[in-house]
């Protein structure tokens, strides 16, 4: 295979991955996810605040992480390059007007972030006294489908331990 047919095949999978369908299901996801959940990133912004900011026990301190720990490792896993640089470039094609439309993306994908950690956490197990949960779980026992929790985590080994470093290194 030559090096024209990876690229044209590269470029057509990215054509229809970043098509206007996933751009409409995505901010479609964070829509209803607001109207379902009440609009949660206004109405309970006060609760997270008191939360993030709250001192905490003792006991929590010595044994694990604080609420703002917490906040600032999960914003550290999902804050990278490709933020950075997806800016950048953003508004050097868009213009300043994609500052806008990253606000309401972002404003959208609160409330998607939110279901992803609720569902992290109703679907959690508990593993010889640790606490094991996220994506791969909510889609196993949530969904019933093993097979696509499988296919999901080898997509986010590839997408994380080879595709983002990738990134990285250029």
């Amino acid at each position: 295979m030559d090096s024209n047919a990876v690229l044209s095949f590269v470029k057509n999978i990215n054509s229809f991955l970043w098509g206007p369908v996933l751009l409409i299901a995505l901010l479609g996801t964070g829509v209803l996810f607001t109207f379902k959940l009440k609009g949660i990133q206004i109405t309970k912004l006060k609760t997270a605040m008191k939360q993030i900011f709250s001192k905490q026990e003792k006991e929590t301190e010595e044994v694990g992480l604080s609420s703002f720990q917490s906040l600032a490792t999960a914003i550290a896993a999902q804050v990278g390059t490709g933020y950075l640089a997806g800016v950048a470039t953003a508004i050097a094609s868009g213009g300043p007007g994609a500052i806008f439309w990253m606000w309401i993306s972002a404003f959208f994908g609160m409330a998607t972030i939110f279901a992803e950690a609720v569902l992290g956490q109703l679907f959690r197990k508990n593993d010889n006294g640790e606490l094991v949960g996220g994506p791969a779980y909510y889609i196993r026992y949530g969904l019933k489908n093993k097979f696509l929790a499988g296919f999901f985590s080898v997509a986010i080994i590839l997408a994380l331990g080879f595709m983002g470093n990738m990134v990285q290194a250029n």
